[in-house]
């Protein structure tokens, strides 16, 4: 990049600057792929790739080895379908609406059949076209969430008519705590997926989110689907985080100011300075995706040094402490760390009483977006 990022967001006027390392997103893909060979690794790109936007990130991962993409809804699907080769399946996780299974079936998308009603409307539409439609089956292995229940199962497979025009490439299910290294939920589930399978003993299984990734090979079935560790985010409990970050955030300075002890800062008041303090107010706030949940308990950082935010989160701008650097040193236009080095994905995260996916998925289209 031969432009400062200072330089480069002030002529476009933007909030701030936001870099997606295209290269650490790719080294990412590789190192789970090597973790689960010899299965081949999909990648979930729903949410616009988690707000990274997919048309930049799934060529990326094509280009890495990966074939198989996830996206949550057909709509999904229809975007991301033009801009990856042939060679590549997209599998719609929440399944088809009433209606939109002729064009899923157009465009050559796979959808994940959910619940009994999804499978037989599927099945309808190969019938129609007079052909076999390719399809994944989950059940629901504990989280209550997506899939089909065990009666409806039961029902699937003694019902050989009702497959007979679906090609069942997958039998799927999700983790609901993956993440958790040491919960018993996850063998529970791994059970009840095993004693489903029995009933399709021919179907490979789709088990393995991140989480599931990190949990040995017993999870990993015949296809893994990652998400949120292709984006640098934290996979599991474990005390350090074997993935690279992809995105860094730098947020601009608006204005600076000096204000003496009993000043109140921000909407309501809510902050009260007992001391002479340094302000900087920067351009970026809970429409931006920095929720309200920061005032009081999140930072930035400048050099190292952490500045905390004083005062409530507003939609566009936050106000932080910045006494903690020599005077002068923050002017307007200066850029401060949000998310970096100094503050990972799920230490902002922390802050603000969420999770990493939540904060990636928020970030606003108001930031300079860098592609390296």
């Amino acid at each position: 990049m031969n432009t400062h990022p200072r330089e480069i967001i002030g002529r476009e006027g933007a909030s701030g600057y936001l870099s997606i390392d295209l290269q650490a997103l790719r080294r990412n893909y590789l190192l789970l792929a090597e973790r689960t060979a010899p299965v081949p690794v999909a990648a979930v790109v729903k949410a616009n790739a988690y707000g990274l936007d997919a048309a930049r990130v799934a060529p990326v991962l094509h280009e890495a080895g990966c074939r198989d993409f996830f996206v949550a809804h057909i709509g999904e699907a229809l975007q991301l379908e033009p801009l990856l080769p042939a060679d590549v399946r997209i599998f719609v996780l929440n399944g088809l609406q009433p209606g939109a299974e002729d064009v899923c079936a157009a465009k050559g998308i796979i959808p994940v059949l959910n619940c009994l009603e999804q499978v037989e409307n599927w099945a309808r539409t190969a019938r129609d076209r007079r052909s076999r439609r390719p399809a994944l089956l989950q059940i629901d292995s504990g989280m209550s969430r997506l899939g089909l229940p065990p009666e409806e199962v039961t029902a699937v497979a003694a019902d050989p008519a009702l497959l007979e025009n679906i090609e069942l490439l997958y039998l799927m299910s999700h983790l609901a705590s993956g993440d958790e290294t040491e919960s018993p939920q996850n063998t529970d589930q791994l059970a009840v997926l095993r004693q489903v399978s029995a009933l399709f003993p021919d179907l490979p299984l789709c088990f393995a989110n991140s989480g599931g990734i990190f949990l040995g090979p017993e999870f990993h079935g015949a296809l893994a689907r990652p998400g949120i560790a292709l984006y640098g985010g934290v996979p599991t409990d474990a005390p350090d985080n074997p993935m690279r970050p992809v995105v860094r955030l730098d947020v601009r300075v608006v204005q600076t100011r000096t204000v003496p002890a009993g000043t109140r800062v921000g909407y309501g008041g809510a902050h009260i300075t007992t001391a002479e303090t340094r302000l900087a107010t920067i351009a970026a706030g809970y429409a931006d995706g920095l929720p309200r949940s920061l005032s009081h308990r999140g930072a930035a950082y400048y050099a190292g040094t952490r500045l905390p935010i004083v005062g409530r989160v507003s939609m566009d701008s936050i106000t932080i402490d910045v006494t903690a650097l020599p005077p002068g040193t923050l002017k307007l236009g200066s850029l401060v760390e949000l998310i970096g080095p100094h503050q990972p994905l799920e230490a902002i995260a922390a802050d603000a009483g969420t999770i990493s996916y939540e904060i990636l998925t928020g970030l606003g289209n108001r930031y300079h977006r860098e592609y390296r």
